[in-house]
């Protein structure tokens, strides 16, 4: 198998796996992270690091990745095939702040 067919294959699961757009995931990411108190005073606004990589992914045409994209993308993937479509609070939550919501067809 070459590189760029193993890019072609991991693009396509991701994006199958991702089904929020990046609105949909920036938002949920900015509310998740915040609390009673406001965000958090670090630059990352205390969101999730995976997520983060996802949003970033999400800018990028296909060309453009670089490895360490390419490694959140397994991640993700890896992730979304772990935990399935599990609705329960904890899981959702979780397959939310990589993009993915299970409750969506």
């Amino acid at each position: 198998m070459t590189e760029a067919f193993d890019t072609d294959m991991l693009w396509d699961e991701f994006h199958r796996a991702v089904n929020m757009n990046s609105e949909e995931l920036r938002s949920y990411l900015l509310a998740d992270a915040s609390d009673e108190d406001g965000f958090p005073p670090d630059p990352d606004l205390g969101i999730d690091e995976l997520g983060r990589g996802v949003l970033h992914v999400l800018s990028k045409r296909k060309g453009d990745l670089t490895k360490t994209d390419l490694d959140v993308m397994r991640q993700v993937v890896e992730l979304v095939e772990t935990l399935g479509d599990r609705t329960d609070d904890e899981s959702r939550r979780e397959l939310m702040s990589v993009g993915h919501d299970p409750l969506r067809g």
